[in-house]
C-alpha cells in the first residue's frame, strides 16, 4: 500500500498517526502542498480534486481520510473500528459530526483563512466576516464536543475505547494549536487532547508541524 501526504496536513497525520501506532506496513510519499506540487498533473491524475491524503492499495485508490481509516482498520480487523453494529454506527456518526459540522466552521471558517492565500475572501470585510463567524460556530461546537460527545465520563470521544473517530478528530482538533487557540474553556477536550498525544506515534508525526507553528508565532490572530 501507499499513502500520498503531506506531514502538516491535518487529514494526512491522521491516517500517519493510526499507521504508525498499529504498524501498518505503508509507503508513504510527501507531496508538496507549499509549492504546489498537489496541483501537478502527475498528482491530479491520481487525485483530481488535488488534496491529500490518497492510499493505493493495488489498483484500489481511495481519496477521502475518513474512508481510508475505516478501510485500514477493517483490512487489519482492528478493534478501532468495532464489528458491532451500533458501536460501529457511533464511530461512523461521530465522524461525520467532526467531517461535515465541526470541521467546516473551524478549519475553513477560522484556522485556514487565517493560513493559507487560498482561503482569503475577496475584500477585508468578506473575509473577516467569514472569521468571526466561523470563531463563533467553533466556540458552539466545542461546547457540544466538551459536554456532549465527551463530557465528564468518557475516556475517548466513543466511550471507554480509542476508535478511528479519534484518530480523525485529534488531526483536525490540533490545527487550533497553529493559530493559539486556548482550550481552557474545554476541559474534557483538553483531557482528551493529552491522552491522544501520549500515543506511541504521536512525536514521530506531528513533530513536523512544530517548524509551522515556529514559522507564524509573531503573526496575529483570531482564536477561540
Amino acid at each position: 500500500m501507499k499513502l500520498y501526504m503531506f506531514p502538516v496536513s491535518a487529514t494526512s497525520r491522521s491516517v500517519q498517526l493510526f499507521i504508525g501506532d498499529n504498524g501498518i506496513d505503508v509507503e508513504q510519499q510527501s507531496v508538496d502542498l507549499m509549492t504546489g506540487e498537489h496541483k501537478q498533473e502527475s498528482y491530479a491524475s491520481i487525485n483530481p480534486n488535488a488534496l491529500v491524503p490518497v492510499l493505493e492499495d493495488g489498483d484500489f485508490r481511495l481519496t477521502e481520510s475518513s474512508a481510508i481509516l475505516k478501510y485500514l482498520a477493517d483490512k487489519i480487523d482492528s478493534p478501532a473500528y468495532p464489528k458491532d453494529l451500533q458501536e460501529r454506527a457511533r464511530v461512523n456518526e461521530m465522524m461525520d459530526w467532526i467531517n461535515t459540522q465541526f470541521y467546516r466552521d473551524y478549519g475553513y471558517g477560522l484556522v485556514y483563512p487565517q493560513l493559507f492565500p487560498n482561503h482569503r475572501r475577496p475584500t477585508d470585510e468578506f473575509h473577516d466576516g467569514v472569521i468571526a463567524w466561523g470563531k463563533e460556530r467553533s466556540e458552539e461546537w466545542f461546547e457540544i464536543l466538551n459536554n456532549y460527545w465527551l463530557g465528564s465520563d468518557k475516556t475517548y470521544l466513543c466511550g471507554d475505547q480509542i476508535t478511528i473517530a479519534d484518530y480523525f478528530a485529534i488531526g483536525i482538533i490540533v490545527i487550533g494549536e497553529i493559530i493559539r487557540c486556548d482550550f481552557s474553556a474545554y476541559p474534557n477536550v483538553e483531557r482528551w487532547m493529552a491522552r491522544m498525544k501520549e500515543l506511541p506515534s504521536w512525536a514521530e508525526v506531528y513533530g513536523p508541524a512544530e517548524g509551522f507553528i515556529e514559522a507564524v508565532k509573531e503573526k496575529p490572530f483570531v482564536a477561540i
